[in-house]
């Protein structure tokens, strides 16, 4: 069960799970936290440092007052093991990829694999929208491609992080304008929504501004993420259902609207009405529509649960 406080966790407890966002290329499966183990997630910190610093903090902490529990970390970016090597591979020189793990790795793999379990659909597309946001195809239960990579950064854009962006353009800045801690910092914090607004990383102050940089912000956003679809929809040939998930795709009928106009050409309908009064879990397409849209809350602390119970099931 989910706690408030380390400082308040109730008597009955048989274990702890944690969520790690980045498992790299050693985790990809839930496993058992020893001293040892921790030393490797320490080595992984330096590939998602904005998730996994704070998490290991959090497994430290846990497993100091704690010590009579056994923990478990469970791998965000694990569900995204099963993507085939055409969809994970980056068109660099083999000694880059494989002396230092250089791949798409995608992440948000909980939330996608509990919206896969309640929508259970051959062709299933997860957009998960929250402050982090990633668009994932899912054929039969497994990922088989996402927008995220070798780190959270790539993709849509997200409340403070601006998704894809040119190589060659962050290379100049690199060069002639900015240092590392000082880009890593704009990437990280002052970009997405947020640098495209000049005002919030937050949907729901956007959708309540006039301002045209808000409204630019939006149309970015809500563009990016239907072309993500149509290129998940061509990974699984086809189109059985779409999930809106996490903060945003769960609480914004604007998105959801905007995002299915877009993809209008792939048949997808959305009951309007239905739309801007559904709570999760709900389905809102028509009964026309080619494929079902439905509004999934995401569970991601039941995956993660449930993963630790597995593995100590298993020792």
């Amino acid at each position: 069960m989910p706690v408030e406080s380390l400082d308040a966790v109730p008597a009955g407890i048989a274990a702890v799970a944690h969520r790690v966002v980045h498992g790299g290329r050693r985790f990809r499966e839930p496993v058992v936290i020893d001293d040892a183990l921790e030393l490797e997630l320490e080595a992984a910190v330096e590939l998602a440092p904005l998730h996994n610093a704070p998490a290991l903090a959090a497994i430290k902490r846990a497993r100091r007052l704690l010590p009579a529990l056994p923990h478990v970390a469970v791998f965000d970016s694990a569900f995204h093991a099963t993507i085939p090597d055409e969809a994970a591979t980056y068109a660099l020189p083999a000694q880059l990829r494989e002396q230092w793990g250089i791949r798409r790795y995608g992440f948000h793999g909980l939330s996608v694999q509990w919206a896969s379990e309640r929508v259970t659909v051959p062709r299933l597309v997860v957009c998960h929208l929250g402050g982090g946001c990633s668009v994932t195809a899912v054929r039969g239960g497994r990922s088989v491609d996402t927008t995220m990579g070798f780190t959270p950064l790539e993709g849509v854009p997200m409340a403070t992080r601006p998704g894809s962006v040119d190589p060659g353009a962050l290379l100049y800045l690199l060069e002639h304008h900015l240092t590392l801690d000082a880009l890593d910092h704009i990437l990280e914090h002052e970009s997405g929504l947020a640098g495209l607004s000049e005002i919030s990383g937050d949907v729901r102050e956007l959708e309540d501004s006039n301002a045209p940089a808000a409204r630019l912000a939006l149309a970015v956003f809500t563009y990016r993420v239907a072309t993500s679809v149509g290129a998940m929809v061509t990974a699984l040939g086809g189109l059985d259902a779409i999930v809106f998930t996490a903060g945003i795709g769960e609480n914004s009928a604007y998105v959801r609207q905007t995002v299915c106009e877009r993809l209008g050409y792939l048949g997808v309908e959305l009951d309007h009405v239905a739309n801007q009064a559904a709570r999760p879990d709900e389905t809102v397409s028509t009964p026309a529509s080619q494929a079902r849209i439905v509004i999934i809350e995401a569970r991601e602390d039941v995956v993660a649960a449930r993963a630790a119970r597995q593995v100590l099931a298993e020792r």
